[in-house]
């Protein structure tokens, strides 16, 4: 088997380069860069000085990047130790290392509960802010914003969901250094995701509406022309803001702009892992839950249900929110049973949104709790809210 060359392609991105331009700058085929990467094949000698110069490194270094077997991340690891204890001299490799811890953690959080990884995610936000304050290099210091940035945003949903959804402050202290360092390197992509995150404390949060609104106006007004996927969830959540307000007109408008901006999305849009078609479903049904129209929710959420195969803290919710649907149109029955698969979920995930709508619902449930058909999951909820 091909030893991976994980050295060599974390050079590439450290200094920003996707493999598609990589291969464009050194005139190769994407193909041959993947090979490369894989350890499927090396570089002919005559390629190796272009190379160098586009990864910024002598053919020594180069001839490191390239050598199979290399030990995955343990030396780049040293360097990040190293650039701590001296900071002014942090390199993009460095960066490119920290970048990928928060990534890794970021890919964690639906399927993992967010206590788990705040002591990393603290530690990378850490480390990225102070390198950030000490970096001799612009280009590194920029880099480092970006880092900055990703980590803050981070640490602000993972505080805010492992309160669950109790410590506004924190969260919004973490969101607003997220916006700060942003507009340091001047991403509007980075800067809308943080202010995204705000409204989503504004409105599930703090209860508070129009605040909401006001955030997803900025989140759309800054990502306006850069990320459709941005500009498109700011509007599905002022659809909801509106929807919380009594507004069926604006929250249906809004949810019509949300759609159009999801069938504009292009493969390349910087936020486009941010997507997912069930996104659009989850929140109309809970806009449709505020209206009070539990009957339009149901099939909304029902489909988006179907469509959420795996244990996600977004599947918690819309569970949550179909087991809502169904009291309130006084079926039990389908009640009691979309709360227990809400709960096998919230036992796996302890996602901050999922057990508020689930505690919601016990509220609602209470009233029947002693009928058989209730009495067995509103037992289980009980021991869940000790646990919580």
């Amino acid at each position: 088997m091909a030893s991976k060359r994980q050295r060599f392609a974390a050079r590439r991105k450290a200094v920003g380069y996707s493999q598609e331009l990589f291969a464009e700058r050194v005139g190769v085929e994407r193909s041959t860069i993947v090979r490369w990467e894989s350890g499927e094949s090396e570089p002919q000698p005559w390629l190796r000085p272009k190379i160098a110069r586009t990864l910024q490194v002598s053919l020594e270094q180069l001839d490191s990047l390239l050598a199979k077997g290399d030990p995955s991340d343990m030396e780049t690891a040293d360097r990040v130790d190293f650039a701590l204890r001296h900071p002014a001299s942090v390199d993009l490799v460095s960066v490119g290392h920290l970048r990928h811890q928060v990534q890794q953690l970021d890919e964690r959080y639906d399927r993992a509960p967010s206590t788990a990884l705040l002591a990393e995610a603290g530690q990378c936000l850490g480390r990225a802010s102070f390198l950030s304050a000490n970096a001799a290099s612009g280009r590194v210091r920029r880099e480092l914003y970006a880092v900055e940035a990703e980590a803050a945003t981070l640490m602000g949903q993972l505080v805010w969901d492992a309160s669950q959804r109790r410590d506004h402050a924190s969260a919004h202290r973490y969101l607003d250094q997220a916006v700060t360092a942003a507009r340091q390197f001047r991403d509007p992509v980075a800067e809308g995701l943080a202010l995204l995150r705000k409204s989503f404390v504004a409105l599930y949060g703090e209860r508070d509406p129009r605040a909401g609104l006001d955030l997803t106006a900025q989140t759309a007004e800054t990502t306006k022309g850069t990320s459709r996927v941005l500009t498109g969830l700011a509007a599905l959540h002022a659809a909801e803001a509106n929807a919380m307000l009594g507004q069926l007109r604006p929250c249906e408008q809004a949810l019509m702009e949300a759609e159009a901006q999801f069938g504009q999305i292009e493969p390349t849009d910087a936020a486009i892992d941010l997507y997912s078609p069930t996104q659009f479903g989850r929140l109309a049904g809970s806009c449709y839950l505020f209206l009070k129209d539990a009957k339009r929710a149901q099939p909304i959420l029902e489909e988006t249900a179907r469509e959420l195969h795996d244990r996600s803290k977004s599947r918690a919710i819309v569970l949550g929110n179909l087991t809502l649907a169904a009291i309130r149109q006084d079926d039990l029955e389908t009640a009691a049973a979309r709360l227990h698969e809400a709960i096998d979920v919230i036992e796996v995930t302890w996602g901050g949104g999922g057990l508020n709508i689930v505690f919601g619902a016990g509220r609602e449930l209470r009233k029947w709790r002693a009928l058989p058909v209730v009495q067995d999951v509103y037992d289980r909820l009980l021991s869940l809210m000790t646990a919580a």
